[in-house]
């Protein structure tokens, strides 16, 4: 028979098979980021997996080579079911797709790793997150540090993650910080890892501030920024050298990020405040969009640039702002505590995290209207979008996370 024709009729049956085995979903420090300071997850059981027997796990060290999904339905017609869902040894803070096949899972200090994952969710590899920082020029730690990745962002090309960790844990660190901390309280500043995802292992890290909590790179891949919780300021990192090149201070408690399509400004959710940090990337300067409403935590851009979307954690509400004026256009309670979001590649759907009410919102971009809501289990706290597959990935804090079809 013709390869080609081979290759099209397995991927076909494949496709069939995978729809006929959809499974049933089983289930921050505190996942809080409001301020309170708790350091112990939920008390709900997972199931452990084991690498050796569980057929879920893969122990394939090789990142998949897969395209992007050529669907051409709008996003907002299509229809979120679960998929599946993955335990383990993990406690994902958040969820982060590459946009080349791998997704990452960010652990915490309660597992020390990041785990990756093929896009289908097996696990290609748990990547622990201990350094010897003296080996990469970083003064003042010697021997053994451990690190608690909680956020990552990709390179344009996916080739290379950064992940930031809450605190670190070594020789040469001070207080651990907390989500009650405030700047210049003394918690202990901390670094951002460069993961090499050909590797899959850390091969430098950059110093940052307190509590370093959201990352993201600039689409021209000059600059990384992290929100650092604690020191009230975000790092510009400069991607070439892994420097800080500047600490900006934006305020209590930022959070989210989001940089525009031609890299000129970021956007933060500064989540002590009711404002958004715009940050012009040309003279590193900082101006505001004042009083979008309670406690702005994530903020996703629209792939045109002109509007942004905000999680407002302590309204319950998705807000739609137009950059152009600096003005609300729209508003829509999506659950208790909305925490983060993600947006479908083609701009018309949100897919946001509902932390107290253990759900996934999908809401279509141009009015708000919610479109579906789907449950979770306890604590969903991180979202990604993984554009090969058209699924949608969900952090479970309490130790597992869900994978959802949008087809």
């Amino acid at each position: 028979m013709d390869r080609r024709i081979s290759v099209v009729l397995i991927g076909a049956a494949t496709v069939a098979l995978g729809l006929i085995a959809a499974l049933v979903v089983g289930g921050d420090a505190n996942g809080s980021d409001d301020g309170s300071s708790q350091n112990a997850l939920p008390t709900t059981t997972t199931r452990q997996r084991s690498p050796q027997t569980d057929p879920v796990v893969s122990s394939s060290s090789t990142p998949p080579t897969t395209t992007t999904s050529q669907s051409k339905t709008p996003s907002e017609a299509r229809r979120l079911t679960t998929l599946r869902t993955i335990n383990g040894a993990i406690s994902p803070k958040s969820v982060v797709a590459s946009g080349r096949g791998l997704v990452s899972a960010q652990n915490m200090m309660y597992q020390h790793s990041v785990t990756v994952y093929d896009a289908d969710g097996n696990l290609v590899k748990t990547i622990p997150d201990s350094v010897d920082l003296t080996a990469f020029g970083a003064p003042g730690h010697p021997g053994i540090s451990k690190g608690s990745p909680v956020e990552a962002a990709y390179s344009p090309d996916g080739r290379t993650a950064y992940v930031s960790n809450y605190s670190m844990y070594g020789s040469g660190f001070g207080p651990e910080g907390s989500d009650s901390c405030n700047a210049g309280d003394g918690t202990s500043e901390s670094f951002l890892y460069r993961i090499d995802m050909k590797t899959l292992t850390v091969n430098a890290v950059a110093a940052v501030g307190a509590v370093p909590k959201y990352v993201a790179v600039t689409p021209d891949n000059r600059y990384v920024l992290v929100s650092n919780w604690c020191s009230a300021a975000v790092s510009v990192v400069d991607r070439s050298s892994m420097k800080e090149v500047k600490r900006i201070p934006v305020g209590a408690y930022p959070r989210g990020i989001a940089v525009n399509p031609n890299s000129s400004k970021a956007y933060i959710a500064v989540m002590g405040t009711r404002d958004i940090a715009v940050i012009d990337l040309g003279t590193l300067g900082v101006s505001y969009i004042r009083n979008v409403g309670g406690g702005p935590r994530h903020v996703v851009i629209d792939p045109t640039g002109r509007y942004i979307y905000l999680t407002l954690n302590k309204d319950g509400q998705v807000v739609k702002v137009d950059t152009t004026t600096g003005t609300v256009v729209g508003r829509v309670n999506t659950g208790s505590q909305p925490r983060s979001m993600a947006i479908s590649p083609d701009g018309t759907a949100l897919y946001v995290v509902n932390y107290d009410s253990n759900t996934v919102a999908k809401v279509r971009a141009s009015d708000l209207a919610i479109l579906q809501t789907i449950p979770t289990g306890e604590h969903p706290i991180g979202i990604t979008y993984e554009p090969t597959t058209n699924r949608v990935w969900v952090a479970v804090y309490t130790g597992s996370i869900v994978v959802l079809q949008d087809s």
